[in-house]
């Protein structure tokens, strides 16, 4: 609404009602027993001791030891019992709870269905019925009790919901937080009888909670998504956030327009990403009948892949840039797919290409130019992951070297990583309350490194751990502490608890970064548990850098979190953490203020959070991947992808190093990033920045080249020729910085291969400029 204009009588009552009614937060898990009970009440507890009145009813601790423990201290409302096929059902005594008019209630199964006779048929009409006299109420679900998805999920594992409830009850609700937890957590909670003897046998196959998870973490991404849009939106902001992926194809009526729109499909779909195809028409032209027939095919697919699709209208072709881009900036896009130019270099020169005109007006937005090789290898699908061959015959002896990596890797211990949005998530106080867990159940575990940050809770979740001293080291005149890996190996205990991940060391100590430790821990057969925020995965590096305007220095290799067998993510909402700042529950108080007004903005705090809940959402589906080798499960052809990025000496090649590496790991390609030297010997500034490049492409599992050209003017034809040397399907490459007027007297790179490699699909990475926020005009 615009900020002066008069509210209407309708409205004025609607936000007074609004001041009245209770809220809601909903407690999303993927499968019973995912500890969305336990994170209830233990919620509960917390706003009791800050003087809210809440009480309890209808709570199914299913007699779990740590859920019973949290009960205490918590007021009951007794609930009305009754039988349903042989098994006891709770619904609310809704008489009760608006007597006792608590501020806030704690119920479990948002998706029950009550007793015959009730005032309500359902829980959630009674939950509404509470919230309209004044009662917040905080539940708990599972992902397959959601009408829509619980259909899905029954297609893809056989487990369906006895209840469910509408998908946008979710919107509904004021606060939705997902409880993450691995497939092995699960299954060692079943192994154990935590959950106790009633699981569907569905819920006992790794794949099938894989899926179940994946599904969860998306689901709520999209949700956040939401949220940050109508945020950005409020703001005034306008272009895409970098938090999530949009894809938009620029199609027509032709042959080929099918292709195009599956292609941005497949993109999207790998990037876990929303795909819009837009195609433009003269009105005044009337379409062919071919055209028409053409258009119902496109639209056709469109509708089967699940995406938006736009008609435009031009007066003149030359319009066509213009508008797309206006289109792109408009709708949040971040790629544009489009197809290469079929001009001649004459032709471009005296009439221009649309796919030079668009690079020149995109500003935060990358044009993905897509090579036609339809003629030579029919319909081109992008593939997802190679087939893979099992590298041992089944009857094959293994040699002396192949059973000492074997056992090499038997030996070493088991990594788990809990990950965050931002500091103050619970990380380490959940790595903590897990350590005491396996102390308890005879575990030998230590705490290695520990940062409390001058947290109260976190330090009472120490217990009973021991805590090995940390090294003293000594740096220029004064004396520093790091972790003490040597004692922890030493010591040899079965766990250690290792607390900030991407902490670099003191210089002098045996290893550069803490995660280099944890790897040693793990080759020596110990066992770690980890804490790490999603903004120090290295590949996350610009997106966090565009989302929050903050370069985050220290960094972990994304490998590493590849390497853990389990990866859970702490999943708290933005409100909430802006709470524990505003207690001095993160940060001491004199830092409050200044934190709320930079980083933990809610805008940062939403796109954080969404960024982690997919980036744990596509970790998910490379395990998926692992699990089950049928390639069919991801697409029908499969073919060999060489990605190709090119580098200079300027400041964006880390960004497209990065961007190499997102896209080499989810199509499971080779990957190369090159530099060409031109003239005379390098300089030492020159070989420290490439040597800076190497390492990071390094890190990141790709293959760093530097080769001569001698002068400048066989720049173009070198690299076109060692990306042909290498079958290179994808190129990246950064957008020409050169004004337009250049351009008339020499041809840029990025033109030059325009015309030259259009065999190949080529990825142009805009420059992010945190200036931009209009539409090009």
């Amino acid at each position: 609404m615009a900020p002066y204009k008069r509210k209407t009588p309708e409205e004025i009552l609607y936000s007074i009602y609004q001041l009245h009614r209770g809220r809601l937060k909903i407690i999303i898990g993927s499968v019973s027993g995912s500890g969305k009970t336990y994170n209830m009440l233990e919620e509960g507890k917390h706003l009791k001791q800050q003087g809210i009145d809440v009480v309890i009813s209808a709570v199914s601790t299913m007699q779990r030891v740590e859920t019973v423990q949290q009960l205490i201290d918590l007021e009951r409302v007794p609930s009305i019992h009754w039988w349903k096929d042989g098994k006891e059902q709770k619904d609310l005594p809704l008489e009760a709870l608006l007597g006792r008019n608590p501020e806030v209630l704690m119920v479990d199964g948002l998706a029950h269905r009550n007793r015959i006779g009730a005032r309500f048929p359902t829980r959630l009409e009674d939950i509404r019925y509470l919230m309209d006299n004044g009662i917040s109420v905080i539940t708990t679900i599972n992902v397959y009790e959601l009408a829509g998805v619980g259909e899905i999920i029954f297609q893809m594992t056989g487990i369906r919901a006895e209840e469910t409830v509408p998908l946008n009850t979710l919107e509904f609700a004021d606060e939705v937080r997902l409880i993450d937890v691995s497939p092995e957590t699960i299954l060692k909670r079943i192994e154990e009888g935590v959950l106790g003897g009633e699981t569907h046998p569905a819920l006992s196959r790794r794949g099938n909670l894989g899926v179940l998870r994946e599904l969860s973490l998306r689901l709520v991404a999209e949700g956040v998504n939401d949220s940050l849009e109508k945020h950005r939106e409020d703001q005034g902001l306008i272009g895409p956030s970098g938090a999530t992926e949009r894809i938009l194809v620029s199609t027509q009526y032709h042959w080929n327009g099918s292709l195009y729109v599956r292609r941005g499909q497949q993109i999207a779909k790998r990037l876990g990403g929303d795909l819009i195809v837009v195609t433009f028409v003269m009105p005044k032209r009337p379409l062919t009948k071919e055209q028409q027939t053409f258009k119902r095919s496109i639209v056709k697919l469109v509708d089967r892949v699940d995406a938006k699709f736009d008609e435009l209208h031009l007066t003149h072709l030359r319009q066509l840039p213009s508008l797309l881009v206006r289109y792109a900036t408009q709708n949040n896009v971040t790629r544009i797919v489009m197809g290469h130019s079929n001009k001649s270099s004459w032709q471009e020169k005296w009439q221009g290409s649309i796919a030079n005109r668009v690079l020149r007006k995109t500003r935060n937005i990358d044009v993905f130019l897509m090579a036609d090789r339809a003629e030579q290898e029919g319909e081109r699908i992008l593939p997802i992951k190679p087939n893979v061959k099992e590298s041992e015959e089944p009857f094959h002896r293994l040699t002396s070297q192949e059973m000492e990596k074997k056992v090499e890797r038997i030996r070493h211990g088991t990594f788990k990583v809990y990950i965050g949005a931002a500091p103050g998530v619970g990380k380490t106080y959940k790595m903590l309350q897990e350590g005491n867990l396996l102390l308890n159940r005879g575990i030998d575990v230590v705490i290695g490194l520990l940062e409390t940050h001058g947290r109260k809770e976190t330090r009472e979740q120490i217990g009973d751990l021991t805590i090995i001293p940390r090294a003293r080291i000594q740096y220029q005149s004064t004396q520093l502490e790091e972790m003490d890996t040597d004692a922890i190996i030493s010591r040899h205990p079965e766990v250690v608890l290792v607390d900030e991940l991407a902490h670099t060391n003191v210089p002098g100590n045996q290893s550069r970064k803490r995660y280099e430790d944890v790897v040693h821990l793990l080759e020596n057969g110990i066992s770690v548990i980890t804490t790490v925020n999603v903004q120090h995965l290295e590949s996350l590096n610009d997106a966090v850098a565009q989302l929050t305007g903050v370069r985050v220095r220290e960094t972990v290799p994304d490998a590493i979190l590849r390497m853990a067998s389990e990866v859970e993510l702490i999943d708290v909402t933005p409100q909430m953490l802006q709470e524990r700042m505003r207690e001095g529950k993160i940060y001491a108080s004199e830092k409050v203020n200044q934190a709320l007004e930079s980083f933990f903005k809610i805008g940062n705090l939403i796109a954080l959070r969404e960024l982690a809940l997919r980036e744990i959402a596509d970790d998910v589906d490379e395990r998926l991947e692992a699990w089950d080798r049928d390639t069919s499960l991801r697409g029908a052809w499969s073919r060999r992808e060489v990605i190709f990025v090119c580098v200079d000496m300027g400041p964006r090649a880390e960004r497209l190093i990065r961007r190499g590496f997102r896209i080499a790991h989810r199509l499971k390609a080779e990957w190369y990033v090159h530099y060409v030297h031109c003239g005379v010997v390098r300089t030492h500034e020159e070989q420290k920045r490439l040597d800076v490049l190497r390492h990071l492409s390094e890190r990141l599992g790709g293959k760093m080249e530097v080769t001569e050209a001698g002068s400048s003017k066989n720049l173009h034809h070198h690299l076109l020729n060692r990306m042909n040397e290498v079958q290179t399907t994808q190129l990246i490459i950064g957008q020409s910085r050169k004004p337009l007027w250049r351009t008339f007297f020499k041809e840029s790179f990025v033109h030059y291969l325009l015309r030259h490699a259009r065999h190949m699909d080529m990825l142009i990475v805009a420059d992010f400029d945190p200036e931009v926020s209009e539409p090009i005009r």
